[in-house]
């Protein structure tokens, strides 16, 4: 189990990895402690047996500069595998400012593949490499050295068996030419603002009881404020405060450290010194909002907007159309996207590029009354009308 510890070693490596048609790459990390992860070790390996075809990179070792690796994640000719890619992902965007390609996924393909939601890596490594994955390392601190051959052994499993998973699901793809629509899902995970979170935009991931403007622009601002110190401290924002504690502010309104300590969500250290300062002048520029500069409230539907009937139909459908195709159902429409159809929408990821030959077509037909589904047995027939 060879561990790359210096930049000429890993440059070595990664020189070879170049010239190979693919090379696997995993990560292990800590983020319970931090906001951005804290990259602990790099797995990588290209096609062949040998000893050194497989390699751990240790980026806590003393001088070591990633550079070349950031090289191999931009040699065009050189597919860089995951598998469920996006948290290492953003660990390169973040630290590289490099996002790997080409890049394929092999969670996206399995998905496409026929393996159903989300599917696991221990999963294909049993089911397509025949190998079992030792688990107990799983959940090790892998910040600490030296590393054990145990947590050595898991870590490169983690990309000596994605060669075999990878190959077989690249064939597979180009088997029922749907290599494209892999490719499509990749759009996303290229896309550097994935992994940049900017903090006029946090309010967005809130789930707000109360749709006025004005207590909706108390908590974005308190949102950004939260983002913000969570990114210069690099600590958690549950440890600036919890979605509860926002909410509960936004409601309250503290005007000063009395008000504020009137709250029963907040934290200890959020009572006091530049967070409690960072709360108040929060909801004081939430307050200050002008009235045409009020941020909109994203439409939520109620259930009264919702066609209950159509929506159940659709998910007849889906359910149909991704047994047929032999994709995962959430992977092309999620219950929202449902739900979004039979209240009216017509326009969404589900009706472009594959999902809409695949869906999206005849959800929209069925909609407009085109056509009626009908039960044959253990399957779904589509009638035109």
């Amino acid at each position: 189990m060879t561990t790359l510890t210096t930049t000429d070693d890993l440059a070595t490596f990664c020189i070879r990895a170049a010239k190979a048609p693919y090379v696997t790459v995993d990560t292990e990390f800590l983020r319970e402690r931090t906001y951005y992860s804290k990259l602990c070790l790099i797995q990588l390996a290209y096609p062949g047996d040998g000893e050194t075809d497989a390699v751990l990179v240790d980026p806590l070792a003393d001088g070591l500069d990633l550079a070349p690796l950031y090289d191999l994640f931009r040699a065009p000719d050189c597919v860089k595998v995951f598998h469920a890619a996006r948290q290492d992902l953003e660990i390169f965007a973040i630290e590289g400012e490099v996002i790997p390609a080409p890049l394929f996924d092999t969670q996206v393909a399995a998905m496409v593949c026929g393996f159903g939601e989300q599917v696991g890596y221990e999963t294909l490594a049993r089911k397509v490499a025949k190998a079992q994955i030792d688990k107990s390392s799983r959940f090790t601190d892998w910040s600490r050295r030296p590393l054990s051959d145990a947590q050595k052994s898991y870590a490169l499993a983690d990309v000596t068996h994605l060669r075999v998973i990878y190959e077989y699901l690249a064939a597979e793809l180009e088997k029922t030419d749907r290599t494209p629509w892999v490719e499509e899902e990749m759009d996303v995970l290229r896309d550097f603002g994935t992994y940049r979170v900017q903090p006029r935009n946090a309010w967005k991931r809130l789930k707000m009881r109360n749709p006025s403007p004005r207590y909706v622009a108390i908590a974005r601002e308190l949102a950004a404020f939260r983002e913000d110190y969570a990114q210069t401290a690099n600590i958690p924002r549950t440890r600036v405060f919890k979605d509860d504690a926002l909410l509960e502010m936004t409601s309250l309104k503290p005007k000063d450290l009395g008000e504020l300590n009137k709250a029963r969500l907040l934290l200890r250290e959020a009572r006091k010194g530049p967070i409690a300062d960072g709360i108040i002048a929060a909801v004081g520029a939430g307050q200050a909002v002008d009235r045409d500069d009020l941020p909109k409230v994203p439409n939520q539907k109620s259930r009264d907007q919702i066609n209950a009937a159509l929506a159940d139909l659709l998910r007849v459908l889906l359910k149909a159309k991704a047994e047929d195709a032999g994709v995962a159902s959430k992977l092309i429409a999620t219950a929202s996207d449902l739900d979004d159809i039979a209240s009216g929408e017509r326009d969404g990821s589900w009706a472009k590029g594959w999902r809409r030959e695949v869906f999206g077509a005849d959800a929209l037909r069925l909609c407009e009354g085109q056509i009626a589904l009908a039960c044959k047995g253990h399957t779904v027939k589509i009638i035109d009308l």
